[in-house]
């Protein structure tokens, strides 16, 4: 078995990482373990299920590998917030049990369902807003204000949407820390920033109620067990608004894209589009999420010795499960790089990840992507990409997606 040339998380790999995958699974290459940096890569599908189901071996609290900024200038700018305390994505049981629980009330199916009709009004507003133009750059004028629209309007920023966008930007950026000095202290006040504006939200909400997922959160009761904190609160918001904007404008975009380069793909969804065939529309949602798998990887702590598909892995080692690979893992999904809405199991990646950590916002996001390319492909007509040297990747180790996107298409008549 001989590894590959390459490196997983060079910034060129990152950008176009699938030429590697597909080398890494034709060297029959599973796991990786990364010299110098104590950091075994996963890359099969049934390893990366494995380690999942098992929560009590790989734990989810990798919140040392986030940067708890040792930087004094940073600690000091943090201080004026809130703690950043571990919710969801990176603690474990019983905290994890407990703050799902609560959250899962928040959201629910009836959340979602109510959700759905603005969704459409804001689809349809944002695609009249450029259908008789013939060209945008479609990830400005569609695929970021969507997602941000929807999580604006839950959290009471409804005036003003860029904001939300700023602060998800930085989130992303203080947690994958390829950034420099004087962007993470902008990240730090971003955060501070947030808190103090969500702070305020939540004790109007506690006070006067609502119809959004905040009150939802400020509202959730489970029996035996106590009410989120307001710290608690504005981290799980942060997440829904990381995981809402990134996981949603990455997929629309990269969707739409493999759509144009596979005409046969395109028609069959257009044929599907406007209400026609709501559930070829949704596996479309699936094979995009499958083929391009916004959030390519999560890392985990190995809380004790293991072995993982033959490989023995030391306690305190850090694991990255490698969600991107595993999507296009040959033994998983047959002819792995093509992009088949027809697909039948392209529901089964891993995207969303997987077992008691899935994304809690899997809904809403598949919701909301349903109804994108419904009205998208449904209101617009021959599509192509406007210039392909100007397609931007996102080069992140944890997200990956499409940032631009210039097209040109019709109004369908």
């Amino acid at each position: 078995m001989n590894k590959p040339e390459g490196n997983v998380f060079a910034p060129e790999t990152l950008v176009d990482p699938f030429d590697y995958y597909r080398a890494i699974h034709d060297a029959g290459v599973e796991i990786e373990l990364l010299e110098g940096m104590n950091t075994y890569v996963v890359y099969n599908y049934d390893l990366c299920n494995e380690a999942l189901g098992k929560p009590e071996i790989y734990s989810n609290d990798f919140s040392v590998l986030m940067g708890r900024e040792a930087d004094e200038e940073i600690q000091a700018i943090l201080a004026e917030g809130w703690p950043d305390v571990p919710t969801l994505l990176t603690a474990d049981h019983p905290v994890h049990t407990r703050n799902r629980k609560l959250v899962n009330l928040a959201f629910s199916a009836p959340r979602v369902n109510a959700i759905e009709a603005d969704m459409r009004t804001k689809s349809i507003e944002l695609i009249e807003a450029f259908a008789d133009k013939g060209a945008c750059e479609f990830v400005e004028a569609f695929a970021v204000p969507l997602p941000v629209a929807m999580i604006a309007g839950q959290i009471g920023l409804d005036d003003n949407p860029r904001q939300v966008k700023e602060w998800s930007d930085a989130a992303v950026d203080r947690f994958s820390q390829m950034v420099d000095h004087d962007r993470k202290l902008e990240c730090a006040r971003s955060l501070v920033e947030f808190q103090h504006y969500m702070k305020a939200k939540i004790d109007d909400r506690r006070a006067n109620g609502g119809d959004d997922l905040l009150t939802d959160l400020v509202e959730a009761r489970v029996e035996g067990e106590t009410p989120l904190t307001d710290p608690e609160i504005m981290s799980i918001m942060q997440q829904f608004m990381v995981a809402g904007n990134e996981t949603t404008t990455s997929t629309l975009a990269g969707g739409l894209l493999q759509l144009i380069r596979n005409p046969d793909q395109m028609a069959k969804a257009r044929a599907a589009a406007g209400g026609r065939d709501p559930k070829l529309i949704g596996n479309l949602v699936e094979e995009a999420l499958r083929y391009e798998t916004p959030t390519a990887g999560m890392w985990r702590i190995v809380k004790a010795d293991t072995e993982l598909g033959g490989t023995k892995i030391p306690a305190g080692s850090v694991v990255q499960l490698r969600y991107a690979a595993a999507n296009r893992d040959p033994k998983k999904f047959p002819d792995p790089d093509a992009f088949d809405i027809t697909r039948a199991n392209a529901r089964t990646h891993l995207a969303f990840g997987k077992g008691p950590h899935m994304c809690v916002g899997n809904m809403l996001s598949r919701k909301e992507m349903l109804v994108a390319f419904d009205e998208l492909l449904e209101r617009l007509d021959e599509f192509a990409v406007a210039d392909e040297d100007e397609i931007r990747i996102l080069p992140n180790i944890l997200l990956r997606g499409v940032t631009r996107l210039p097209i040109t298409f019709t109004r369908k008549a």
